[in-house]
């Protein structure tokens, strides 16, 4: 439990502490976001290649190896002192990163026999729910009274305890002692990973450079396209693919990963921007930015029962409709945020959210592979997850890049209201100016006062462009239930679950 603890807490530590990196390192905060789209990337290239690699050096061992890189990564990255640094840095933390999980849960069910893999499942899962609960509030208060360095720190304890813990109890099963791994796909690995890596620096830097006005940006997105193109080809007509992309022409992985990556987009988005909207128009510590999204978990951890009990006695299909529902719900009323609200405002539609992607994840991972066979299960879950952090991290980049844009329209459309000849600010000027004249006198005062409504004006800007944000997203998951629509029924397999 304490790799995937490690590694899901880090996905959601640093979310509250993205404008104090951006300050400390002299960054804008849409640059900052770098720090986890990085992650996400690497953390997906890995994905499909950790099972081969497993083989190759042993599961424990490969196992230790990822926790070492981790940690390791994690401490650079509290030292980075600058922003390349530390995306350098989380690069090699989410190549470490991507194999802790489903290592992990491989050798749990391994390790115990049949009778006790629910009561040992139930263990490895309240580590998984506690630490998106436990990881915003946390890293909040480390920012706040330390600083955003230590929401990388804090790993190495945990990273040093689970290599003496694995070290001291893990054994590999005699099955993979004795295996060979077959030859890895390496000409496929390294087209996906240029595919990705370079869509991803266009998804990041693209605003800053205005896009396809840029020479490298056109440059970089033909080289993304070229090898994705070139990837799907070698991997159609290669023997031994590192990504079998032939279970795409089932129905229901289709839809499923489809789903799965519009799940990513929605759920890291939101989680990116509720703590950037509370520390930049809200002024809200780090702390209290992590307690107001922290609730999501709680969300969660209620409903996890309730969806264990209904699967199996209910349509998996209207379990994932009633899930986007309620991440729609959830989204909308984010949409309703002022400069006036509190923090309860901001976490009951939390709460509301974590229930609904309580009832996403088990049956859409469940519907997408309940109609594969059991040799295609394996590399089909690589795809699925690994179709979840590209679609978070080209989430983030894509509502940052949104968010800029839209606060610059509507900022041209508000200041077009701004003149002497408008009726409201004729009223309104004499009034703020006269509140600075007493301190500034005549003439500063009109300035200041000028400078205050100017201010103003970017507050409300931007404030609509985070509206406009959480409605797209809400969209998004509106889609998302008509899509659901599109899957198989799938019957509950027979035997005793796991």
């Amino acid at each position: 439990m304490l790799p995937t603890f490690m590694e899901v807490l880090d996905t959601t530590i640093v979310t509250v502490a993205v404008p104090h990196i951006a300050g400390s390192l002299s960054t804008s905060n849409d640059e900052a976001t770098w720090v986890l789209t990085s992650y996400l990337v690497s953390n997906a290239i890995v994905l499909p290649a950790s099972g081969w690699l497993a083989l190759y050096f042993g599961r424990k061992r490969f196992l230790m190896a990822c926790i070492v890189l981790f940690t390791i990564a994690s401490a650079l990255s509290g030292a980075a002192y600058s922003l390349g640094m530390l995306v350098a840095s989380r690069v090699f933390q989410g190549a470490g990163g991507g194999a802790l999980q489903p290592l992990s849960q491989a050798i749990l069910l391994e390790s115990f026999p049949p009778r006790k893999r629910g009561m040992a499942m139930a263990a490895f899962a309240l580590g998984v729910v506690v630490a998106p609960i436990a990881g915003p509030t946390l890293g909040g208060w480390l920012t706040d009274n330390y600083s955003w360095r230590w929401a990388f720190y804090i790993n190495i304890p945990i990273g040093a305890l689970a290599i003496i813990m694995i070290r001291t109890f893990v054994e590999d099963p005699p099955y993979i002692r004795g295996r060979k791994p077959q030859k890895i796909d390496w000409t496929g690995f390294g087209l996906m990973a240029v595919a990705l890596a370079a869509l991803q620096i266009v998804l990041d830097k693209g605003q800053r450079d205005n896009w396809f006005e840029a020479s490298w940006i056109r440059w970089f997105s033909a080289a993304s396209a070229i090898s994705m193109v070139s990837f799907i080809v070698w991997e159609l007509r290669s023997k031994e693919p590192i990504v079998r992309l032939r279970v795409f022409r089932n129905r229901n992985f289709a839809v499923g990963t489809l789903l799965i990556t519009l799940v990513g987009v929605a759920l890291y988005s939101a989680i990116t921007l509720i703590p950037l909207f509370l520390q930049t128009l809200m002024g809200y510590p780090a702390l209290n930015s992590g307690l107001a999204v922290s609730p999501r978990g709680m969300g969660a951890l209620m409903t996890m029962p309730v969806v264990g009990y209904l699967t199996g006695r209910v349509d998996f299909r209207k379990l994932i409709a009633v899930g986007f529902f309620l991440v729609a719900a959830s989204l909308w009323f984010f949409s309703g945020i002022n400069l006036q609200m509190s923090i309860w405002d901001i976490a009951w539609p939390s709460v509301l959210q974590g229930v609904g992607l309580a009832m996403l994840f088990v049956p859409l991972s469940t519907v997408a592979m309940g109609t594969l066979e059991q040799k295609e299960i394996g590399n089909a879950s690589g795809v699925f997850n690994l179709m979840r952090n590209v679609g978070g991290s080209a989430g983030i980049s894509l509502l940052i890049t949104y968010l800029a844009r839209h606060a610059q329209k509507n900022q041209m459309v508000q200041v077009s209201r701004l003149t002497p000849l408008d009726l409201p600010y004729q009223f309104r000027f004499p009034g703020i100016r006269d509140y600075f004249t007493t301190a500034l006198g005549p003439v500063d005062s009109a300035r200041k006062a000028q400078l205050f409504i100017y201010r103003s004006l970017l507050t409300q800007s931007q404030l609509l462009a985070f509206v406009q944000g959480f409605r797209f997203l809400a969209l998004v998951c509106l889609f998302c239930i008509a899509a659901a629509l599109l899957f198989k029924k799938v019957k509950p397999r027979g035997g005793k679950p796991a």
